[in-house]
């Protein structure tokens, strides 16, 4: 159990802290609502009806998304990568080159047909 002791502790905190910011919130925060204040926030910009069905996306949305997956899980790979290198010697060293150079194929690919330029 002593182990796990401060695991528990910090959980506590976190817990403790949690409840003490939203309570402080709630006693401190500002009471003057309107109507201003429950609409939607669109960024300054007046917000338009949407169609019934919801309406369309332009497909860059989505492509933004996968491009941000993509890298974002090449920083989840090379972090524990980084971490054990000594122990993964040579093996592990052309193993995340294979990868880094796919990575990159995948960037220059994007880069090529102008992923990265938001119009």
């Amino acid at each position: 159990m002593n182990v796990y002791t401060p695991i528990l502790v910090l959980g506590l905190l976190a817990f403790a802290f949690a409840v003490f910011s939203v309570a402080a919130a709630t006693f401190t925060g500002p009471k003057r609502y309107n109507r201003a204040k429950y609409d939607a926030y669109e960024c300054g910009i007046e917000p338009t009806p949407q169609p019934v069905g919801g309406g369309r996306f332009p497909v860059k949305y989505y492509l933004t998304a996968m491009l941000f997956i993509v890298f974002d899980i090449e920083i989840v790979f090379l972090y524990p990568w980084a971490v054990a290198f000594d122990q993964l010697a040579l093996f592990g060293l052309i193993e995340m080159f294979i990868f880094i150079i796919t990575v990159l194929v995948v960037y220059a690919y994007v880069w090529r047909r102008r992923g990265l330029e938001w119009d």
